[in-house]
């Protein structure tokens, strides 16, 4: 298990948790919103910045990875139920949907979700204002990405919406991994 990553404004909020299962690292990351001060979004902007040679070396390692969690981006317009009206806002700022370009490009990765889930309307997150939860007014905030030989194994995709946890719901994907596959040496 590994608890932050030597980043102290980062780690005093415990935003990363890693847990290493052979060849398969397992991230819970918690991206800072910017939404409620502009020096929040500059520390969100810093952490964007700081994550990129972190990713250049995860897909240059040979590991797999699936970073899991709230990344408070809604990456496309499909993300979003009312993107016209919010791209001035933090989470669906150019900049930031731009890191998210980057993650999927040049960055390697996979947002495992939408290879197995490509339809609309499939949100994670709903203000506690208004009607928003009723009505399906939400934002996809919360991830799974992946390496790309992780993420061909995911095998369905869901957003679980049963019970209302928080203003959140869990997104779901299971993989077709072996014991036998996580053992294999890299």
């Amino acid at each position: 298990m590994q608890e932050g990553l030597g980043w102290a404004d980062f780690d005093s909020e415990a935003r990363w948790v890693q847990a290493d299962y052979g060849r398969l690292s397992v991230v819970s990351l918690y991206l800072p919103s910017g939404s409620s001060s502009e020096v929040r979004q500059e520390f969100k902007y810093d952490l964007m910045e700081r994550f990129k040679p972190l990713l250049k070396k995860f897909a240059a390692s040979g590991r797999e990875y699936i970073i899991c969690g709230d990344i408070n981006i809604a990456h496309k317009n499909i993300d979003i139920k009312n993107w016209r009206g919010n791209q001035k806002n933090s989470g669906f700022l150019p900049e930031e949907r731009a890191w998210m370009d980057w993650w999927f490009d040049e960055g390697g990765m996979v947002d495992v979700f939408r290879k197995v889930e490509p339809g609309e309307d499939q949100y994670t997150w709903w203000s506690n204002r208004g009607q928003a939860w009723a009505k399906n007014v939400g934002w996809r905030i919360d991830y799974q990405i992946a390496t790309p030989t992780i993420a061909k194994r995911a095998q369905t995709a869901q957003i679980f919406k049963d019970e209302r946890f928080s203003d959140h719901a869990p997104l779901i994907i299971d993989y077709r991994v072996s014991d036998r596959w996580l053992r294999t040496k890299l």
